[in-house]
C-alpha cells in the first residue's frame, strides 16, 4: 500500500529536507519515526528538497507499507513520536505508480519580508528589510520571471547543466501589516531558485538594479548566476499539487 503524506515543519533546527551524513534532516527524522511505529526500516520519498532553515506548510512525501492500518491512528502515532517542530497533517492511500516528486504538477512557495523592524518572529520566520523597498518596481520586475524561461542564472544547480528550463505560472506580491509576501507558483524550482529571484527583486526594490538589468540577466546566454540570495528563514513551501 502506497501512502501520500502531507507534513509541515519549522526548518530552523534542520539541515534541510534531504538526508545528510552527520547532520539532522527532516527526512531522516520522519523516517525514524515511521520506522519506529512500524518496527521496520521505512524509506520515504519527498516532493523535493528544501534548504537548511527553510520551512514547510505543505511538504509531501510517499512511502510503502505491507500491513493494513487505520490512517488516522497511524498519523496520530507518528506525530506522538516526532519532535514538536514537525507534524504530519494527513495520510491517504494513492496508486502504486504514484511518486511524490515525479507526479507533482505544481508547487507554491512563499517568501516573507518584514518591512518595518525586527519582531519576535524575525529571527526564524522572515527577512527584515534594511531600507524602504519600491514595491511597484518589484512587481513590474516579477512579471519578467513568469512563463517558461531558462533560469540558468537564478540557480546554483550544477548537475544536468542543460536542463535549466522551468515554468513559473505566477508571482504574486502582497503587502499588508508591514509585511511583504512574495508567492511563487510553478511546475518546479531548482536549488536556491526562489531565494535568488527574491534576492534580485529586493535589489530592484532598493534601486540597486533596474528592471532592464534583470531582463538582461534573465536572457543572458552566458551562465553567470546572480549573487543576491535571500535568507532561508523567510521561505516556506506552501503546497504541492498533483
Amino acid at each position: 500500500m502506497r501512502i501520500l503524506a502531507v507534513c509541515e515543519y519549522d526548518g530552523t533546527s534542520y539541515a534541510g529536507w534531504q538526508y545528510q551524513p552527520d547532520q539532522v534532516s527532516v527526512q531522516e527524522t520522519i523516517e525514524r519515526a515511521i520506522s519506529q511505529i512500524r518496527n521496520t526500516p521505512t524509506k520515504i520519498f519527498g516532493s523535493g528538497r528544501t534548504d537548511a532553515g527553510v520551512h514547510a506548510l505543505g511538504q509531501t512525501f510517499h512511502f510503502d507499507i505491507e500491513e493494513e492500518r487505520d490512517l488516522n491512528k497511524f498519523r496520530h502515532s507518528i506525530n506522538c513520536v516526532l519532535p514538536k517542530d514537525i507534524r504530519v497533517k494527513s495520510l491517504k492511500v494513492v496508486p502504486s505508480d504514484f511518486h511524490a516528486r515525479l507526479s507533482a504538477k505544481e508547487k507554491t512557495y512563499r517568501f516573507v519580508i518584514n518591512l518595518k523592524e525586527q519582531s519576535a518572529f524575525s529571527d526564524k520566520y522572515e527577512q527584515v528589510s534594511d531600507g524602504k523597498l519600491d514595491i511597484k518596481e518589484m512587481k513590474k520586475c516579477a512579471k519578467l520571471f513568469e512563463g517558461k524561461h531558462n533560469f540558468q542564472n537564478f540557480t546554483t544547480k550544477e548537475e544536468d547543466q542543460d536542463n535549466f528550463v522551468r515554468n513559473i505560472y505566477r508571482i504574486i506580491i502582497d503587502e499588508f501589516d508591514y509585511h511583504l509576501h512574495i508567492t511563487f507558483t510553478g511546475d518546479g524550482f531548482m536549488r536556491y531558485m526562489v531565494r535568488l529571484i527574491v534576492g534580485t527583486l529586493i535589489q530592484v526594490g532598493k534601486g540597486k538594479l533596474s528592471v532592464k538589468d534583470v531582463d538582461e540577466i534573465l536572457y543572458k546566454k552566458e551562465r553567470l548566476p546572480v549573487s543576491y540570495k535571500a535568507e532561508a528563514k523567510g521561505l516556506f513551501l506552501v503546497e504541492v499539487k498533483y
